[in-house]
């Protein structure tokens, strides 16, 4: 006879293996989103906030379906079909991208909601229902306690997921190879449950299914055909996953190409921008010594500043597989030994090293993520001053020129230019391809023509023909008249500059967008007017754990730089508080209903107060660490913030569950689907829109009034004790 605790105990293994599971799938497939969908904040947004709305959907649909014959069977059948769709979907991001979108077109806002959508639906919607399924088997055997059961075990299942994937498989194998762990994974937890169930035939069939997948992993190199259909019409001849996205390069006529994140981001043949990148800047100062070059070193750029004569280079690359390929294809763009290449990101190495160089030169693409704004913000802009010396000149790129600057170009370039004053006396513009900036304590010139002929430098784009036709005076007045226009300075925790980018970038299509938010805005509204008060506390609760954990994350990326071990800490701890905070709380709490109602709202005021707490204390950490003498203290103090937030949210779902009682699954799927569709706006929001909008403080005010909101309207409803 089969043990009913056995069965209660094989569920819950199961809902972890499909919370390590859907961890592991989740932070893959929006790698491939990114890589098919332009690579920017928006994509990610849209692909995060997808999953988890899409998630939602699967609770919801679970609530209201009909009770099963056999839901025991369903599971096995879900956890076995869990195992193998993440790996069919890598294949369709990669193969039919460009079958339904034009090969090479960026694709707008609508584009990529329905493309994410349709691609994380077949994953999303099941994996929800078995979390509502879970809990409709577990509910005789563990009474009101199931629902803090099934979230703990999906919480430590996906801290598991999330720390295997970042510390262990994802720096060393493929997609297709790192989606098989978790796909062996399942099925043996399904394979495992069927034998205790004795379904032969739903055993018989994940036999089968563990046995393809064997054969799949000897005989076929997926990565390898789905990357040459991808790059179609070009031969890919390096492929790596790095911490910071996958790259590939590819061979055309001679030609190399590197592609991160399906972005093309070095050209062996684009000889005009690798020389406007250097001239204009170290033609300021042609006697230069020591120069910074953060980025594009591998595309020769690199190697044309040594034609000054500097006596020492240093390179800082922040993807350390760029540097690899590039000694490997580009050899001679590396070879001299004045360069010293040094893997690290940009900013840390400007805010920790003691040298001091003539000239500064990033040499990286736009500032369209968050990531890459850090490097065009005032904070940075005064970082790269202390690290000049006196007289030293400053030089990056900025949009795309072409004899018309437009509204959103204007935004862009006169914040940039506000931002640049704000840290240097001497500002100048250079319209090339591309505008260049540049900066100095010094003086700066626009006869660059006259420098390098000084210098008796040879090019074959920036010469005086080239600059005569550059730097026009219809050209130069263009320039002044845009960044005569107000703009908001760019600063670390108020990331304007992206936001124009952003705003630039959607410009570019033809297509209104604005229906599709409208039409979003009215669905999320017409949700919440439904809910009840306490899913409405839920809701709050979901909004505040993505959207704060995006300001946590940008906190510490400002601060600490992108590196990619302790970001991934810093999610696999906030992981770790959810299931902390269910755990403790679904042990004693009481199943009172009125008292499980006042402790859920004492916990949604304590969330409004940490959201008020951290725009105080995330600007001063800096202080901090240097009062301390290591960066370890801000470090600390900001997963100990991620920890309280998560245990915070984590311990409301028990409580959540005591003050809305209903049969086991209806409530399983209101509450799941209220904190998911919560955590869906705010992921897709506060990293998108409202931290470039209104910044981290205004976005932190926003979350804390909307958890105390929702408190109060809980309160006045919920019977007293």
């Amino acid at each position: 006879m089969k043990s009913p605790d056995r069965t209660g105990r094989l569920v819950l293994l199961a809902i972890g293996g499909l919370g390590a599971s859907a961890v592991m799938a989740q932070l893959a497939l929006l790698r491939e989103l990114l890589g098919a969908f332009s690579g920017n904040e928006l994509a990610l947004g849209i692909g995060l906030g997808s999953w988890l709305l899409l998630t939602g959907a699967g609770t919801w649909l679970g609530g209201h379906t009909p009770r099963l014959r056999d839901p025991a069977g369903w599971l096995v059948a879900g956890l076995a079909a869990i195992a193998i769709i993440p790996l069919a979907q890598v294949v369709a991001v990669r193969v039919l991208r460009d079958a339904v979108f034009l090969r090479g077109a960026a694709v707008g806002v609508t584009g990529t909601v329905s493309g994410s959508v349709a691609l994380l639906l077949p994953f999303c919607v099941p994996a929800g229902f078995l979390l509502t399924l879970a809990c409709r088997l577990l509910a005789p055997r563990a009474g009101a306690s199931v629902l803090g059961r099934v979230y703990v075990a999906d919480g430590v299942g996906s801290v598991a997921g999330g720390a295997l994937f970042t510390f262990v498989l994802g720096p060393w194998f493929d997609h297709f190879a790192l989606l098989c762990f978790p796909a062996f994974l399942n099925l043996t937890l399904a394979g495992v449950l069927a034998w205790h169930l004795r379904r032969r035939v739903l055993l018989g069939s994940i036999g089968l299914m563990a046995a393809g997948l064997v054969v799949h992993l000897a005989l076929v190199d997926a990565d390898a055909i789905t990357t040459a259909v991808q790059h179609w019409g070009q031969v890919p001849v390096y492929r790596a996953n790095s911490p910071y996205g996958r790259l590939v390069v590819t061979e055309d006529a001679g030609q190399l190409t590197f592609f991160e994140n399906g972005l093309p981001v070095i050209s062996t043949q684009n000889v005009g921008q690798v020389e406007e990148t250097v001239h204009y800047a170290m033609s300021q100062r042609p006697e230069a010594k020591r120069v910074l070059l953060i980025g594009g070193g591998v595309a020769g750029t690199a190697r044309e500043i040594l034609r000054y004569g500097v006596e020492h280079l240093t390179y800082v690359e922040i993807d350390p597989q760029i540097i690899a390929a590039g000694r490997r294809f580009l050899p001679d763009n590396l070879a001299d030994p004045r360069i010293e290449t040094v893997a690290a990101d940009g900013r840390r190495f400007v805010q920790e090293t003691r040298e001091r160089f003539e000239v500064v030169i990033i040499d990286m693409p736009d500032p369209s993520t968050l990531q890459l704004n850090r490097f065009f913000t005032s904070g940075f802009f005064g970082e790269v001053r202390r690290v000049l010396a006196p007289g030293g000149v400053l030089g990056f790129g900025l949009g795309h020129y072409e004899n018309y600057i437009g509204a959103e170009l204007t935004r862009l370039l006169a914040s940039a230019r506000r931002t640049l004053i704000a840290a240097f006396p001497h500002v100048l513009m250079v319209p090339g391809g591309r505008v260049f900036f540049l900066a100095s304590d010094g003086p700066l010139t626009l006869d660059i023509a006259q420098r390098l002929e000084q210098r008796g430098l040879k090019t074959r784009l920036v010469n005086r023909h080239y600059l005569d036709a550059m730097l026009t005076p219809d050209r130069l007045a263009d320039l002044d008249r845009a960044v005569a226009e107000p703009a908001a300075i760019n600063t670390d925790f108020n990331p304007a500059l992206y936001y124009y980018e952003l705003r630039y970038w959607l410009s570019q299509f033809t297509g209104r967008t604005g229906l599709l938010g409208g039409v979003l805005a009215l669905l999320f509204a017409a949700y919440l007017v439904r809910l009840r008060a306490v899913p409405r506390v839920v809701f709050a609760a979901g909004f505040a754990a993505s959207g704060l954990e995006v300001v946590l994350l940008l906190g510490y990326q400002v601060l600490y730089g992108s590196l990619y071990r302790q970001v991934g800490l810093v999610v696999t701890v906030f992981m770790a508080g959810l299931a902390a905070g269910a755990w403790w709380v679904n042990r004693p709490v009481g199943r009172e209903r009125a008292a499980a109602g006042a402790r859920l709202n004492v916990l949604a005021l304590a969330i409004a107060v940490l959201a008020t707490l951290l725009p105080a204390v995330l600007p001063h950490l800096a202080r901090l660490d240097a009062a301390a003498g290591s960066a370890l203290a801000g470090q600390a103090v900001i997963l100990g913030l991620t920890f309280a937030l998560a245990t915070l949210v984590g311990a409301q779902f028990p409580l959540a569950a005591a003050a809305d009682p209903a049969e086991a699954a209806a409530t399983a799927s209101r509450l799941y689907t209220a904190d998911l569709a919560g955590a869906s706006l705010g992921a897709l929001l506060v990293s998108t829109l409202l931290v470039p909008v209104l910044g981290v403080t205004a976005v932190c005010l926003l979350t804390a009034g909307l958890n105390a909101a929702a408190a109060g309207i809980a309160w006045r409803s919920t019977p007293r004790p």
